[in-house]
């Protein structure tokens, strides 16, 4: 007779976990997107706490860097070879859409930081046009990292098992939605940026721009 009181291996916990977080995601994705077609203010989802990771040129940020700033968040690795170059273009498609004397700021966030090094995310910036006064990219260590992106943004992610991979790119499952941030460091809204039905350019993009004048709107 099988022991049931045997413990679920490891695995299967992260994928109980991931599948929880994503459907508690769809949950708040749902909420977000009802306020914004009914045209009221974003609800305040939960507050972002504070951080310490290193940017593209190695020098530490912090939540404080980021006060009195609306900002757009995401997490891609350099490696993949998905959605993550579709990711950082739609983030530089935002650069370039929303004014240069706005005070919004643009996140990207690894998720795999043993990788991905100052040089490497300053390299991928670079590569997509990224305004570094406006653009950061941030890596360091992998509590911090889970901290803000799994914690406080809502920016899943979960290593594939080697046995698992599809190709040597096929490092991690994570989310692809941008979040925003308001300027009390309140997470304010998701955005999902692909998939069966999303219209980018039409429909997901405009909203953004719209949530970001709307957050700089408020006091």
């Amino acid at each position: 007779m099988p022991d049931s009181s045997r413990p679920l291996p490891r695995s299967v916990w992260l994928g109980l976990s991931l599948a929880f977080s994503m459907i508690g995601l769809a949950i708040l994705v749902s909420l977000a997107q009802n306020f914004r077609a009914h045209k009221q203010a974003l609800p305040v989802l939960g507050p972002v706490a504070d951080f310490t990771l290193t940017n593209q040129d190695g020098k530490l940020t912090t939540l404080a860097d980021f006060t009195n700033h609306v900002w757009l968040a995401d997490i891609i690795f350099t490696r993949c070879a998905g959605p993550c170059p579709r990711l950082t273009m739609q983030m530089g498609s935002l650069q370039e859409k929303l004014p240069a004397d706005s005070n919004v700021k643009f996140v990207t966030l690894t998720t795999d930081p043993d990788f991905d090094t100052p040089e490497i995310m300053k390299k991928v910036g670079t590569h997509y046009g990224a305004d570094f006064s406006r653009w950061t990219f941030l890596t360091g260590e992998k509590r911090e990292i889970g901290l803000l992106g799994a914690n406080s943004l809502k920016l899943s992610s979960q290593p594939v098992k080697p046995e698992e991979q599809k190709d040597a790119a096929d490092l991690f499952i994570h989310t692809t939605i941008f979040v925003i941030v308001d300027k009390h460091a309140q997470l304010r809204g998701f955005f999902e940026t692909g998939g069966d039905g999303v219209d980018w350019t039409n429909a997901v993009m405009p909203q953004i721009i719209t949530a970001v004048h709307q957050l700089e709107q408020e006091p």
